[in-house]
């Protein structure tokens, strides 16, 4: 299954902690993961995917894929900006949110709009948005609700 995992590009150690798990778990069971493919939870999660022998796909903004971290295995240059933030809603079969601000908010929205199952772990508080504590039951949850 293809996981979006989406959320801050600058979070606190906790968050970062809460994504790489997120991440080696998908890895570990098979899951290919998207993100935004750069810093933060994109990072972390990629981090943790590759660790978990997983494949990751990074949707960048800008118009060469080189900007992409070091865990990202395939980079995919939108030249977008944030509007790229609907082909990583639209490209996962669920999706967890992790942290986030505005960026984020978009991408719970737009996951909604693709009636995508969405649960976010410490993220925003909104309508339709399934709420769990730990890495494992996010995983869990996407599993179970694809």
């Amino acid at each position: 299954m293809r996981v979006s995992v989406i959320g801050g590009s600058s979070v606190a150690d906790e968050s970062y902690d809460l994504a790489e798990e997120v991440g080696y778990l998908l890895g570990q069971r098979g899951h290919t993961v998207i993100c935004g493919g750069l810093t933060g939870v994109m990072r972390a999660v990629a981090e943790g995917a590759n660790n978990g022998g997983g494949t990751t796909i990074g949707i960048l903004p800008g118009e060469n894929y080189d900007g992409a971290n070091a865990y990202i295995d395939i980079p995919i240059a939108t030249g977008m900006g944030h509007a790229r933030n609907s082909m990583v809603a639209m490209n996962g079969d669920a999706v967890i949110a992790i942290d986030g601000s505005w960026g984020t908010l978009s991408e719970i929205a737009l996951s909604k709009v693709y009636d995508r199952p969405v649960v976010g772990l410490n993220t925003h508080d909104v309508p339709g948005l399934d709420e769990v504590e730990t890495a494992e039951e996010a995983v869990e949850y996407v599993e179970s609700n694809r």
